[in-house]
């Protein structure tokens, strides 16, 4: 492809991105698989480009001052802020000739050159931080003076993390492995699992992806999975299991003995957990659609020694690899978020037996959806206290813990993870509210 045609391609998938509901990395990924022709090189620029402008949207928009910024002037504003180019300079691409993007017209000419003597200094500030003004507010009330700092670090890249699977290879193995391919892999800091890439691979042609000795995954959800602290032989229910990634850590955690469920709502995301679990080889696991008010669920009360609930949350810990994902959020979605995690906790209440362990996590970094939720939550059910997680830690690991709070915030700033936070609470002998508790968690 030439670079024009490249420039093209680039703005047909901002026009999909823009016109539907769909995730931006689904988006490009169906793109390129509808168009087999694109080759490797010219799919990472047109992904890279792509990739830049959703992470300098609100820049962008600013600068522009346009009534619609379309995704031709974005991709022209682009050009002019990232890779200094000037308006002039950047016509000749816009030909209308062989695959390349129609010549620009005198308004998108004029639009675009404001770009070119921007202060963004004088942007407001959530401009400069790329969020609607409403989350803002939000991290500033969170992390107080940090927040600003807090926010840059979701702007940023995040880097290819990789789990080794235990259960076909060693973290030493895969790092051999990959330093042969000269992919420059680095053991993470805190995951014993956990290796780093610097930047992207083709995973699905990778031999050892498709041998499953090692998953992605970011290390924030490698600790998550690792402070479930799943033994060998033990009963657990991964509740929201999704497409199975912390159901595939935990069962290696348990070195493939003992009973894992694996519980969703989708049919389409256990689907696709059944064809990572084959490939990692992990055969203690089972999985479970769930229905409305499912009677099976109801049977299963104080059966599991560990209850994970990975809880459906806003994902503004996860910013760093859907920068798209902030300006899909709105109050509204948040306010449903938040009566769905409580009803998650109350479905899963019952289910951990005396002993047992109720792991609350989210990959946000709003205390609404994390302290708030556990606080409330404890505080209607008093058959459960709050673990210090530096204990759990502690005995997982071998390590100091990286807080002193009773839950887990990881933040990109602080742990160079994705936003994350655990709670891990332990399921007390009965008292006389159990039998009011039970009947709150039938859902």
């Amino acid at each position: 492809m030439t670079p024009a045609s490249r420039l093209q391609a680039a703005i047909d998938v901002l026009d999909e991105i823009n016109s539907g509901n769909r995730p931006a990395d689904g988006t490009i990924a169906a793109y390129f698989r509808g168009r087999r022709y694109i080759g490797s090189k010219d799919r990472k620029s047109i992904a890279h480009q792509v990739w830049r402008i959703l992470r300098n949207r609100a820049k962008l928009i600013w600068a522009l001052n346009a009534d619609h910024a379309t995704a031709r002037l974005l991709v022209l504003g682009d050009l002019v802020m990232n890779e200094q180019k000037t308006v002039d300079g950047t016509a000749g691409h816009f030909s209308g000739e062989h695959y390349e993007p129609e010549p620009l017209s005198a308004y998108e000419r004029k639009t675009a050159q404001r770009l070119e003597k921007i202060d963004f200094s004088k942007a407001p500030k959530e401009v400069q931080l790329e969020l609607p003004k409403w989350l803002l507010l939000k991290f500033e009330k969170a992390f107080g003076d940090a927040a600003h700092q807090e926010l840059e670090a979701l702007s940023v890249e995040a880097p290819l993390d990789l789990r080794a699977n235990t259960l076909k290879t060693t973290r030493d193995e895969v790092i051999a492995k990959l330093t042969a391919e000269e992919l420059a892999p680095t053991p993470m800091p805190y995951s014993p699992s956990g290796v780093r890439l610097p930047a992207r691979i083709n995973l699905g042609t990778h031999k050892g992806f498709q041998d499953g000795i090692f998953e992605v995954q970011d290390e924030a959800s490698q600790l998550c999975t690792m402070l479930v602290d799943a033994k060998p032989g033990m009963a657990v229910m991964d509740l929201c299991a999704g497409a199975g990634g912390k159901t595939l850590g935990i069962a290696a955690t348990m070195q493939n003995k003992g009973r894992i469920v694996a519980c969703d709502i989708s049919v389409g995301r256990l689907e696709r957990s059944k064809l990572r679990l084959r490939r990692a080889g992990a055969h203690n696991a089972t999985l479970r659609i769930l229905e409305d008010n499912d009677k099976w669920l109801r049977r299963q009360e104080g059966v599991f020694d560990r209850v994970l609930v990975d809880a459906p949350c806003s994902g503004t810990g996860a910013w760093r690899r859907n920068p798209d994902a902030r300006w899909r959020l709105e109050t509204e979605n948040l306010v449903n978020l938040k009566a769905t995690q409580d009803a998650v906790l109350e479905q899963a209440a019952p289910l951990v037996k005396i002993g047992g362990r109720l792991i609350y996590a989210t990959c946000s970094l709003l205390p609404e959806e994390n302290t708030e939720r556990v606080t409330q939550f404890l505080a209607h059910h008093p058959e459960y206290k709050a673990l210090p997680v530096g204990d759990v830690w502690r005995a997982v690991f071998g390590t100091e813990p990286v807080t002193k709070d009773d839950f887990l915030t990881l933040t990109p700033l602080r742990h160079g993870t994705d936003g994350f936070f655990v709670a891990i609470l332990e399921r007390l002998p009965d008292t006389p509210n159990d039998a009011t508790t039970s009947d709150q968690g039938e859902t």
